[in-house]
């Protein structure tokens, strides 16, 4: 019986370890940025082929007659002297982000955008382009048809534009030609950098570390940075300790932050955001001016001209606003949206009602505007 008990004790102690500490509890990976593991920009200069009438007007865009000229002489076709104005051709800047740990052969998506005057990438293809890291050296080739996220059509007096169709993607697109030199192996210390800084937030990961391995193998330096002892660990590598460390959930802290959007109208609030008690009144005013000029004649077989009168009519239209409104301290996030729809205003206005309460000092959060 004892020795059931026991086994019971240390399942309830495995499950504790287990179970995350609170609903929110989110992966270390998730958290941070870890030291050694990081993309690699790259970008290209290449040329789009196959395009339905849409490419760049030579005239235009002089460097794509260019870049034509230079590839096709690589194979082996003279072009030196001949006039040749295709229409089905763009040049193209070509961006991507080499994944960190690429090895030679493996293959990554990457983005094509004209640099020109094309109207559309539709149904082209990225004639093989290398692709430069900030040292120079070339990392990877790309090439492939171009899937592009719009659409287009035109007549003779009207066109229409849908999305962005001189911009697109090549899923898998770019094959690795040069690894990036660093021994991973060789780290004897490895630093957690947290995306969002926050001096609890890494007092949590802290801890969960050390009471994941039983011992202090980590250490917070400051807000955004914890370093991990990688010999402490008693890994067989830093590759197998951050494979242990990364999957730990810590429950982060976050700031009280309200995020809006004036061109949408997106308004998005965090959970932590409150208000004080505070009374809002808010309007519309409306001004309207109307031109209707008059044309007076002379009267017949008269000598004259005709003149033309302008007439303008002017109002102003002032809709009756909310009056004035209380919007009650929110203690929590379901209170402060039920206080602020209590207004029955649109989200643009409600943008503005935020921007004065944050003024008037009554929003206790960080105010973004995109």
């Amino acid at each position: 019986m004892t020795r059931y008990l026991a086994l019971l004790s240390l399942l309830a102690l495995a499950i504790t370890w287990a179970v995350p500490s609170s609903a929110n509890a989110i992966r270390i990976k998730d958290l941070v940025e870890f030291d050694g593991v990081r993309g690699n920009d790259l970008v290209g200069y290449g040329l789009v082929v196959g395009l339905n009438g849409t490419g760049d007007g030579i005239r235009n865009a002089p460097f794509t007659e260019d870049i034509m000229s230079n590839i096709l002489e690589r194979l082996g076709v003279n072009i030196t002297g001949e006039q040749f104005r295709p229409k089905n051709v763009a040049a193209v800047f070509v961006t991507a982000t080499l994944p960190p740990f690429a090895r030679s052969g493996s293959k990554f998506d990457i983005s094509v955008s004209a640099i020109g005057d094309s109207k559309s990438l539709l149904g082209g293809t990225l004639v093989m382009t290398p692709l430069n890291a900030a040292d120079g050296e070339i990392y990877a080739v790309a090439q492939g048809t171009i899937i592009a996220g719009g659409a287009e059509a035109e007549g003779d007096g009207a066109r229409v534009v849908q999305g962005v169709p001189t911009a697109g993607v090549i899923p898998a697109g770019a094959r690795v030609e040069r690894e990036i030199e660093f021994d991973f192996t060789k780290l004897k210390t490895i630093r957690l950098a947290l995306r969002d800084p926050d001096f609890t937030t890494a007092q949590k990961i802290e801890d969960a570390i050390n009471g994941s391995f039983g011992r202090v193998v980590a250490r917070m330096l400051d807000a955004g940075t914890v370093v991990l002892d990688v010999g402490a660990t008693q890994a067989r590598s830093p590759a197998h300790a951050l494979g242990r460390v990364e999957n730990i959930a810590v429950a982060p802290e976050r700031k009280a932050r309200v995020v809006v959007d004036q061109r949408s109208g997106t308004i998005v609030m965090g959970e932590d955001v409150r208000i004080s008690r505070v009374a809002v009144s808010q309007g519309n005013l409306t001004i309207r001016i109307e031109e209707q000029p008059l044309v007076v004649q002379p009267n017949p077989f008269t000598e004259g001209e005709a003149l033309v009168v302008p007439r303008t009519e002017a109002n102003l239209v002032e809709e009756p606003g909310i009056g004035l409104a209380e919007v009650r301290g929110g203690t929590s996030l379901s209170e402060v949206i039920s206080g602020l729809n209590a207004l029955g205003v649109a989200p643009r206005d409600m943008i503005d009602i935020l921007k004065s309460i944050k003024a008037a000092g009554a929003l206790h959060a960080e105010f973004v505007v995109r």
